[in-house]
């Protein structure tokens, strides 16, 4: 990776130009430099990372209606899609991939809640349809779309377990979580029993484990899992291998429980841009809580 000039990017028909505030790292993003998709994914080079932003309108394409400049936004710009990657000072996308940033939010924070806090909002409320008084648990409790989902599934009502290291599991009962379960010295497949729903971020065997905790009935989604349908079948349960989809009315159902106050991102560490490099050994690190962010 290395920061250099390129030219400024033009919005036409139903894009944005931005000038970008912040950015955030997702896990993709650290996959996709570190070359593990390598002859899947094509890219032309040079190549701006990052997807997660937030920042101020500067001009629209033609049949944008909807933003005006100046306005501040949040979104998602991945150069294999939406937009010109966030890893800029400036960049273009489809406005059907932004929204107004919640207004009692820092651009830093804006940006660094996009991908995690519409992965827990399409998983618990759209694929799970969690209610009040249900029981759900949540892997990966402390990581970025884990700490989120937990304080969307008690804002619904629910009773929340999850499963974390020892040294999170008082942060992660800050959040609301009833039950933290160290995954390193217990087994929480042989501990928890009907639950109604369970949401999997972090994959691996845990996806298979995870199906013992069901009910009847209940639901597994899982954001890296790979779907095991006999298993389903064994325990009759249905299983959802999600793919999160930002999009303009799910960002805005986003900004707004932020602006109710309902969930709070954690930040673990911000950089400036041209310190890119060193924001992604800290993110590879592991170091901290919540996501890692780039201030531009």
């Amino acid at each position: 990776m290395r920061i250099q000039n390129v030219s400024d990017p033009i919005p036409v028909a139903d894009q944005v130009l931005v000038e970008v505030c912040a950015a955030s790292i997702n896990p993709f993003d650290k996959a996709l430099v570190s070359g593990k998709y390598k002859g899947k994914i094509l890219l032309q080079f040079p190549f701006t990372v990052g997807g997660d932003f937030s920042g101020l309108v500067t001009e629209t394409g033609d049949a944008v209606t909807e933003y005006k400049k100046g306005d501040e936004i949040f979104g998602t710009a991945n150069a294999l899609g939406a937009g010109s990657g966030s890893f800029a000072e400036k960049l273009i996308v489809k406005a059907d991939k932004i929204a107004l940033k919640p207004k009692n939010a820092t651009f830093e924070e804006s940006a660094a809640i996009v991908l995690v806090g519409v992965s827990a909002l399409q998983g618990l409320k759209e694929h799970i349809n969690l209610q009040r008084g249900q029981k759900i648990l949540i892997h990966g409790g402390a990581g970025g779309v884990g700490h989120i989902a937990i304080q969307v599934a008690k804002d619904i009502g629910a009773f929340v377990s999850t499963t974390v290291s020892h040294i999170d599991m008082e942060y992660v009962k800050s959040l609301g979580a009833d039950e933290a379960i160290d995954y390193k010295h217990k087994e929480f497949e042989n501990i928890l029993r009907g639950y109604d729903a369970v949401f999997d971020t972090v994959g691996g065997d845990i996806t298979n484990k995870s199906f013992a905790v069901l009910r009847e009935g209940g639901i597994l989604v899982t954001m890296i899992g790979m779907q095991n349908e006999k298993e389903a079948q064994k325990y009759k349960v249905k299983t959802i291998r999600q793919v999160t989809d930002v999009n303009t009315l799910r960002l805005n159902k986003l900004a707004k429980i932020v602006e109710e106050g309902k969930v709070k991102i954690k930040i673990s560490n911000s950089f400036p841009l041209q310190k890119a490099k060193e924001a992604f050994e800290y993110f590879n690190s592991g170091k901290g809580l919540g996501k890692v962010v780039l201030r531009i």
